[in-house]
């Protein structure tokens, strides 16, 4: 699993290159993963569980405004909702850290999917975002299809494998992940021949024009929605083509997804550590990596006018018992 760097050639910036791959055949879901860039755990949470904490995550966002009823569309407008990104994101109001994230996170199955892929049950877990969706809200636009890929150029090979706990279900006029079969394994040659390698930047995620996405299309790759149901964990590599689908206009499934990503313990650095530790003790968000690129989210939630939202959250409504396990997947307690 280690990760070194190299140079290829005087023209291109140093490398990292990871020497993790899943090779297979497995004979199991972990031949998708490879061979597609994604894939789907079936009932890695039972369904049920699955529901219990949906209704805990609309809770949560019940919370805010006693004027939102999730019954009545009318109702679902910025004023009464907490900030989101474009993309129905919450990452603030310290929502990683609340009870119900935690919970899904340490799901037995959820973490013996990843176990799996990695070889080592000791792993760090990503404090993520969760996603609520509601359709055909009349005061926010769908947002476009926003293909890319949250790995940098600079980096070679599976470094970051990510995740999506579903709690609702997925069906084709849904809002779910859209991805690309098969362009994780085209990313490197799409960076290699069609980019200046100059502009290649180190920050793990890179974004797609409609002029570069023809490439994957004319080198016979087409986007896919991903189809779950309550419960599903779908993973993928993060050199996968990918973004947020929207539902149609016929969906009225109000979309509940956590992100989690998960990687081993071992390949963190004494630096990621201290940053997910300082992340963990202020309750706050860091990106889809687990093990490394830990830029911690600002803690303080704005209002579009740029004035702190009043109902900013520094420490979650519930929070989870802080057992040696859940410290160990956060990075603060070591497995050693």
């Amino acid at each position: 699993m280690a990760i070194t760097t190299t140079s290829t050639t005087s023209t291109t910036p140093p490398l990292k290159k990871s020497s993790f791959e899943l090779g297979g055949p497995y004979g199991d879901w972990r031949d998708d993963l490879h061979n597609q860039g994604y894939a789907i755990i079936k009932n890695a949470i039972d369904q049920e569980r699955a529901h219990s904490y949906q209704r805990k995550a609309l809770d949560w966002l019940r919370s805010f405004n006693t004027a939102l009823n999730l019954d009545d569309p009318s109702t679902w407008t910025k004023d009464n909702l907490p900030v989101q990104s474009k993309v129905n994101t919450f990452n603030g109001y310290s929502v990683t850290h609340e009870k119900f994230m935690w919970d899904a996170r340490m799901e037995p199955k959820i973490l013996e999917a990843f176990a799996k892929i990695w070889g080592t049950d000791e792993l760090l877990v990503s404090f993520d975002a969760l996603n609520i969706t509601l359709p055909n809200r009349e005061d926010k636009p769908a947002a476009k299809p926003w293909p890319h890929v949250d790995q940098s150029p600079l980096r070679r090979g599976l470094h970051c494998i990510q995740g999506i706990i579903n709690l609702s279900h997925a069906g084709p006029e849904d809002g779910s992940l859209m991805v690309f079969p098969r362009s994780n394994m085209a990313t490197e040659r799409f960076f290699d021949t069609e980019t200046d390698p100059s502009t290649w930047e180190e920050k793990d995620i890179r974004r797609f024009s409609e002029e570069e996405i023809q490439w994957f299309e004319d080198h016979g790759m087409k986007p896919s929605k991903v189809l779950a149901e309550p419960g599903d964990l779908i993973v993928w590599d993060s050199r996968t083509v990918h973004w947020g689908g929207e539902p149609t206009v016929n969906s009225n499934t109000i979309r509940t997804v956590i992100y989690a990503s998960y990687a081993p313990f071992e390949l963190a650095t004494e630096e990621s550590l201290k940053r997910k530790k300082e992340a963990f003790e202020s309750y706050r968000a860091t990106t889809h990596w687990p093990h490394e690129n830990i830029v911690i989210r600002d803690g303080v939630v704005h209002l579009p006018d740029g004035r702190v939202d009043p109902r900013n959250r520094y420490v979650p409504l519930e929070l989870p018992e802080h057992t040696d396990r859940l410290l160990q997947l956060a990075g603060v307690k070591s497995y050693r």
